[in-house]
């Protein structure tokens, strides 16, 4: 059960959750004292509004919560951060996707990261389970989200590869998954090249490495996940301004996606033979790093001219690409912070989505919508194809033009997905610049629960 969910209580003080366009005429059926309170406290039902309305005898009657006219999934994370310690429920009957919202916003108002700072015990009020939830539901996905969320915002000193590769581990043993992890010069005896040239300038603690996690009966239809797990980037040689190195303990945030959306698939046992590849590096600067214009294998054979050392985001996700595509998966998803273009053209809050199947990408649109988790399809525009031309190698890892760089990096990553594979590929920003209910600043899940609601469709039995 989560921490702030409780079983029918007695004791619990009603919720009121009003639309703008309902309130007169609820109010209209209440006791007076009701009406005048409301009134005196200019409560109108605006999104986000409290009012709570004491009993004839000073005790805590009610709890009237504004929600507009328009829906908002988080309206009761914004309340609960209002209202005082106690036991609430839910006065009116639910369906079960607005109880679903109920209880999970509720709950992730609460998430704070306290890893390294101590804050004071606030006593959270706790909240009835609404009759229509769907608690598996409810569960898996707050779990995912704070675990991505948790994560994400680990600084890199204490989440290096090593430490993710035991992130993955720990999530494995919890749903008696298998894990395998290639390390350091391993990467190159079973043929990972691009993978350890991006990370072979790291110290000695903190080698590349592949994370390969497997769940599920070898006979089910095959899910891939594959997620960028660049756990620093400094930008390597190209070295990035401070400005924009600031934030890159979240360049691993591809991974702690796949890890989260992994932990929901496998909770929820759906009936897949799930992997999860992660590319686990460092981009460091040292002796050994890679350098501007050299040209570097792959586990496909395609040879690549580094044009910049700062997009060995899309170098590592090759490799790791072509080996899910090698076995030919139903559905093969990566997810990455993989370019400055995406945040530029859709904004922080909206994932941009490449694929090359036009019914996933209607699907996860309408899972998107369905789901208030909102992305945004982009185009793998062919002819861009020839900006990451090279006259050295068969492909440049960037283009020389400042323009379409979300679009360039999606076709890169294209040529190391196997055809006929239904391939999604999510640039994300995975950060929260500023707080939100239920989203406080920081690390951020995106798109897990579009992309679930898409797997369950496709993979449930």
């Amino acid at each position: 059960m989560l921490e702030h969910m409780v079983e029918a209580a007695q004791a619990a003080v009603d919720l009121v959750p009003l639309k703008k366009s309902e309130f007169d005429s609820w109010a209209a059926g209440q006791a007076a004292h009701v009406r005048v309170w409301a009134q005196a406290n200019n409560f109108t039902a605006e999104p986000g509004q409290l009012c709570l309305v004491p009993a004839i005898d000073g005790s805590l009657a009610l709890a009237l919560i504004g929600q507009g006219d328009e829906e908002d999934v988080w309206s009761f994370a914004a309340v609960a951060t209002k209202l005082p310690p106690g036991t609430y429920r839910v006065a009116a009957p639910l369906a079960t996707r607005t109880a679903n919202w109920a209880a999970l916003s509720w709950n992730l108002a609460s998430y704070a990261f306290s890893r390294y700072k101590k804050r004071p015990e606030r006593p959270w009020p706790k909240l009835v389970w609404p009759e229509a939830a769907d608690r598996g539901w409810v569960d898996r996905t707050h779990e995912a989200t704070c675990l991505v969320r948790d994560l994400i915002n680990t600084p890199a000193a204490d989440l290096g590869p090593a430490e993710l590769a035991s992130a993955a581990e720990g999530l494995a043993a919890q749903h008696g998954a298998s894990v395998r992890v290639i390390v350091g010069e391993g990467l190159l005896s079973e043929n990972y090249p691009a993978i350890h040239a991006v990370g072979r300038a790291a110290a000695a603690h903190r080698q590349p490495r592949l994370i390969d996690l497997v769940w599920g009966d070898d006979t089910a239809p095959r899910l891939t996940l594959v997620g960028k797990g660049v756990c620093f980037d400094s930008g390597g040689l190209d070295l990035k301004p401070s400005s924009s190195m600031k934030l890159m303990k979240k360049d691993m945030g591809g991974a702690a996606h796949v890890l989260g959306l992994a932990h929901m698939v496998m909770a929820a046992k759906l009936p897949v033979r799930l992997r999860v590849l992660i590319p686990a590096v460092e981009n460091a600067v040292s002796g050994d790093a890679m350098r501007p214009l050299d040209v570097l294998a792959t586990r496909k054979g395609v040879t690549v001219e580094v044009g910049n050392t700062d997009a060995e985001g899309r170098l590592v996700l090759a490799d790791a690409l072509w080996e899910a595509s090698r076995e030919k998966p139903e559905l093969l998803i990566d997810m990455a912070t993989l370019t400055g273009a995406a945040r530029t053209a859709l904004g922080v809050e909206l994932p941009a989505l490449f694929t090359n199947n036009d019914l996933l990408a209607s699907d996860l649109a309408r899972a998107g919508e369905s789901e208030a988790d909102p992305l945004w399809r982009l185009p793998l525009y062919k002819p861009y194809r020839r900006m990451l031309d090279s006259k050295v190698a068969d492909l440049n890892n960037v283009s020389d033009g400042p323009y379409a760089g979300a679009i360039t990096a999606a076709l890169f990553l294209q040529e190391f997905v196997g055809p006929n594979i239904p391939w999604a590929h999510l640039d994300i920003m995975a950060w929260n610049p500023a707080s939100r209910p239920g989203r406080p600043d920081g690390g951020e899940a995106l798109a897990l629960r579009a992309l679930y609601a898409v797997i369950t469709q496709r993979f449930s039995a």
